[in-house]
């Protein structure tokens, strides 16, 4: 197996933690960079032992306009500061990628310079997509250019383009030469040229064994992108989605069903990244309605089939509200000396330290085989299987304690890694207590590490009700019995029906609106099976007409 199998990633957006200015002046270095060097200790406490930090290099304000990809960013420091921090990443065994943003650029990027200076003369003038010397810009150029989702700020590459392939995989080799990482985050690779993602995995393959290439994948069918001439991963978002919702829903029969839709889409065998936060989306914390969800939905984060990841903050029960014009409170800068304790002191960070030493120190939680044992909409039972040994995970997000009867594999007695309780087999079966709110990790006793710590207690902040504040304690007690719950009865919806858009099937992908690609999109999910109102929703959120082209292409 590779190192990404066995990955936890923490994920930074290194403008914000540094708090660094929102526009870049271009002028001298200011080594804000070196202030993230406490931080790698801090992030192998917690059980992380990789790191996707990005966008690094020079740009204008947020990071993704870049004006030069073999530079660091000014605001952030200089070259020699990203070598030394990758290389005190690998000294304490935490591997490194990088944001690559490899579909647009900023416009002080060196070839749209020449194509202002030079307009038909220029070299560049194919560098990118529909550059038209009779047309203008929002910025006057006297020439106009395909831009990035409607900012002309972001200049769209044309990745047909040999010359601006050959360039990118140049950047890819020095950023290997040059800091020594080991994977790349490919951004918006859902909506990038099949051929470009081929020419960047035939450079992953070459400069360095097992260098990740991950790419962020939306919507769509995820093995398009998740092959061996592409790309290693993907963002699993759909099962992001999931973990949140089906908590806020009491329904925890959507994570179950998109567990299966993924895995009958990918396989076993492919290892999707997940998360329940990042950098675009609001955080887990202010997400939940019940704030005492975070315990349940970590849980299953840290034991689902895939590589989980956290997103910095996140582990202290941080808020994060997205806003129309800004993601500044997505991204917020964190002095390092005000959560260096917070292992033992905030109960959120110590939980999820707990997580990271329990999946670092259970192969079978990184490469068993998925098994769903019980399912209702407030309580899920699934297990990890490797070599005939179980590893069972149970979530509750009700506001009552359950009692599930469970098989358990060949194994005698069974530990409860975050509460320490012990259970026998009986039967090939065990009886376990599952706390409301809460969520326990069952390993066999002849598989547990004794540097597993349990958590006798943790406290959550649930926010009942607009502008009041409770603290909810969950105390561990003592297994008793309880009775079998009934199962609860489940309301099947038929498909919603929206509003009837005629397809004209013999324009091009390319020529169909938005709502024809959704159209045609759920046309084909039919062809291929019952659509629930998940994948409706999932189609109809994504309005992006590149982003839709690509989708409806993966079908084949």
């Amino acid at each position: 197996m590779a190192w990404y199998d066995e990955a936890i990633f923490y994920h930074i957006y290194p403008l914000g933690l540094t708090g660094a200015p929102k526009q870049n002046s271009y002028g001298e270095p200011v080594h804000r960079l070196n202030t993230l060097l406490p931080w790698i200790s801090h992030i192998k406490e917690i059980g992380c032992n990789a790191i996707y930090i990005g966008p690094l290099f020079e740009s204008v304000g947020h990071g993704y306009e870049t004006t030069d990809y073999k530079k660091l960013d000014s605001r952030l420091g200089t070259n020699e500061d990203l070598t030394n921090f990758v290389a005190e990443c690998h000294k304490q065994g935490i591997r490194v990628i990088l944001d690559g943003v490899f579909n647009h650029t900023g416009r002080d990027f060196f070839a749209f310079q020449d194509i202002k200076h030079n307009r038909e003369n220029s070299q560049y003038k194919d560098w990118y997509c529909n550059v038209n010397f009779f047309g203008n810009n929002s910025f006057n150029d006297g020439f106009s250019y395909e831009n990035w989702g409607g900012y002309d700020l972001l200049a769209k590459f044309n990745q047909h383009n040999p010359a601006v392939k050959d360039y990118i995989c140049d950047v890819i080799r020095f950023w290997v030469r040059e800091f020594d990482i080991d994977g790349i985050r490919l951004d918006a690779a859902d909506v990038m040229d099949f051929e470009y993602m081929k020419a960047l995995r035939h450079v992953a393959n070459e400069v360095k064994p097992e260098f990740w290439l991950m790419g962020e994948v939306i919507h769509g069918n995820y093995s398009r992108w998740v092959n061996e001439g592409t790309l290693h991963s993907v963002t699993n978002y759909m099962l992001h989605k999931a973990l949140y919702s089906a908590h806020n829903e009491h329904n925890y029969f959507e994570v179950a069903h998109t567990i299966k839709y993924v895995s009958d889409m990918v396989g076993n065998n492919l290892n999707l990244y997940t998360f329940v936060d990042n950098h675009d989306v609001e955080r887990i914390y202010t997400k939940l309605k019940n704030k005492a969800h975070f315990v349940p939905v970590h849980v299953m984060l840290y034991t689902l089939p895939g590589i989980p990841s956290l997103y910095y903050g996140s582990e202290f029960g941080m808020e994060g509200r997205k806003e129309r014009f800004s993601d500044d409170s997505l991204r917020p800068a964190l002095n390092y000396e005000d959560y260096k304790n917070s292992v033992e002191t905030n109960p959120c960070t110590k939980l999820i330290a707990a997580l990271g030493k329990i999946r670092q120190n259970t192969p079978t939680l990184m490469f068993g085989d998925y098994k769903e044992l019980e399912l209702q909409t407030t309580y899920f039972a699934y297990a990890r299987v490797l070599d005939g040994k179980y590893v069972i995970t149970t979530v509750n997000n009700g506001d009552n304690d359950v009692s599930m009867n469970l098989e358990a594999g060949c194994s005698a007695e069974y530990v409860g890694a975050l509460t320490g309780e012990r259970v026998a087999v009986n039967g090939g079966r065990i009886q376990v207590r599952v706390l409301a709110n809460f969520g326990e990790i069952w390993i066999p006793s002849e598989l547990c590490n004794e540097s597993f710590a349990p958590i006798k207690t943790v406290e959550i902040e649930k926010a009942a009700e607009p502008e009041k504040e409770e603290i909810v304690k969950v105390e561990v007690p003592k297994v008793k019995p309880l009775e079998q719950p009934k199962a609860e009865s489940v309301e099947v919806k038929e498909e919603k029906k929206p509003e009837k858009v005629v397809v004209d099937w013999n324009k091009s992908y390319e020529d169909m609106s938005v709502e024809e690609l959704q159209e045609t999109i759920l046309e084909k999910m039919r062809r291929n099976g019952p659509v629930t109102d998940y994948m409706i929703g999932t189609v109809r959120e994504n309005t992006h007409h590149g982003s839709l082209v690509t989708w409806v292409r993966s079908f084949g």
